[in-house]
């Protein structure tokens, strides 16, 4: 069931012996823990990226639901999206609003 037991481990050093002898035992099991090291290195560096690329997208947000909030626009249950297009609308009627009172 994907688990390796003590059986299976016995029959993997005795294949291991058999093909490399027994001095080069050492030496693969050393290449074998440096190369599962780099792997867990990458893996962690490659997972550290994917945080650093979410981050701004998440204060992006929070820069937005801020304003929206200081506009008076209602943040409820609304994406950021939703919140820009809101935020546009107001600022496109306060520019006519501006321009007509300017005119008139």
């Amino acid at each position: 069931m994907g688990l390796i037991g003590l059986p299976e481990i016995i029959l993997i050093l005795a294949v291991a012996i058999f093909f490399f002898g027994p001095d080069k035992i050492p030496e693969l099991a050393r290449s074998l823990g440096k190369a599962t090291g780099e792997f867990k290195k990458a893996q962690m560096e490659t997972e550290r990226e994917i945080k650093k690329v979410d981050e701004p997208t998440d204060e992006r947000d929070t820069k937005i639901h801020n304003l929206a909030i200081e506009m008076g626009v209602d943040v409820q249950n609304k994406t950021s999206e939703q919140l820009v297009e809101e935020i546009r609308s107001k600022i496109r009627s306060k520019e006519t609003k501006t321009a007509s009172n300017i005119a008139g």
